[in-house]
């Protein structure tokens, strides 16, 4: 029998069961194939007590609607850039690549499937490059993966902000109120930008286009002339002022990341130093954007990026990344994967036609 691997790394995000259904239905018609999943991305081929589960076809029936993975997930594992506390209490990031390498050898799998986002694909091209034969498939909400038109679990948070969004704009008119949400996406700012058009936001703020506070107190004060206006604001976690730092904090103990998130707080607090004088209220939606049942759109994703993952398996050909392109299922190699990160370009059409509808985006 042969083997094949997969596991999911880096944030957690809807349509990943659906990927590793995809993975093992399309496996299980050629007989001769067994397939695994290591628990918590590759902590599971490196812990000293392995946690390798054997996919069977009861363990994966009907997730494909459940949000999360079941092989659950971490980004505290990269394999590159390992974290190990030192007796101080401090972490030192160590290289533990050519250990995973022999580890993944001597369990005899002849195929890798690794689903995740950018951080997990460049991971993807290390492991290639010495010698596993891998298969990258593109996940996250933020959609900064530019080697694909769309990554799975980007339309799911969209719909989940878009819906929320339309719940504040209700209060926000009530109320007569600005309203600030603060959505996800770290650098890139698609699902704030997605959700700005869905909803009819008045302002939509992005990593991409730094803005500046003046001109949002006087576009803020335009829909107040007539006495009785309101504003609702979207705002992505990774936005800046023209003149300022995007709003992080330190990131958990072993990651190698910043954290981000409370930029909705903060210019709140701009606004008002800068004269706005109307209320202003603050929604941060958080992790709820990558929880719960994955869209029908992510799940047909999902699902067809699962099939081909296991059918470039069959082709062995190795070292390639699924992908979206022009509305087919293909595949790219995981050099061009990773070369780049997908983000808003302000001249694009999407930006454009914001503009038309009249969002500001103060810059």
């Amino acid at each position: 029998m042969k083997k094949i691997l997969i596991l999911t790394g880096g944030g957690d995000c809807p349509g990943l069961n659906a990927v590793i259904r995809g993975v093992a239905k399309r496996a299980r018609q050629e007989k001769d194939w067994e397939i695994y999943g290591s628990i918590e991305a590759f902590n599971g081929v490196l812990n000293e007590q392995q946690e390798i589960v054997k996919l069977t076809s009861k363990r994966t029936a009907g997730i494909h609607v459940k949000g999360g993975t079941i092989l659950k997930t971490t980004n505290k594992g990269n394999p590159i850039k390992f974290p190990v506390e030192q007796p101080d209490g401090s972490f030192k990031f160590i290289d533990r690549s050519d250990e995973l390498v022999n580890k993944l050898q001597a369990l005899e799998f002849d195929a890798v499937i690794n689903i995740g986002g950018d951080g997990s694909q460049k991971i993807s091209k290390v492991l290639f490059d010495k010698g596993i034969p891998i298969i990258g498939v593109p996940k996250t909400i933020d959609n900064d993966l530019c080697a694909t038109d769309m990554t799975f679990g980007f339309q799911t948070a969209v719909q989940i902000a878009t819906d929320s969004f339309d719940k504040l704009v209700t209060t926000a008119e009530s109320h007569h109120r600005v309203m600030i949400m603060e959505v996800m996406g770290r650098d890139a700012g698609w699902i704030a930008l997605h959700t700005a058009i869905a909803g009819g936001a008045e302002i939509c703020l992005i990593p991409e286009i730094p803005y500046d506070i003046k001109k949002l107190v006087h576009r803020i004060e335009l829909r107040y002339t007539k006495g009785r206006g309101f504003v609702n604001i979207v705002i992505s976690e990774g936005a800046k002022p023209k003149a300022g730092t995007i709003t992080h904090s330190a990131g958990e103990r072993g990651s190698e990341h910043v954290r981000l998130g409370g930029v909705a707080y903060q210019l709140s607090k701009q606004l008002k130093d800068a004269g706005c004088k109307a209320e202003i209220r603050e929604t941060v939606l958080g992790h709820v954007q990558r929880g719960g049942t994955p869209s029908a759109f992510d799940r047909v994703l999902a699902s067809m990026f699962g099939v081909k993952a296991f059918e470039l398996v069959l082709e062995k050909n190795f070292g390639r990344m699924v992908a979206l392109k022009n509305n087919a299922i293909t595949s790219v190699s995981l050099e061009e994967a990773t070369r780049e990160s997908n983000f808003v370009k302000k001249d694009s059409y999407i930006v454009n036609a914001a503009k038309g509808l009249g969002i500001s985006f103060g810059d």
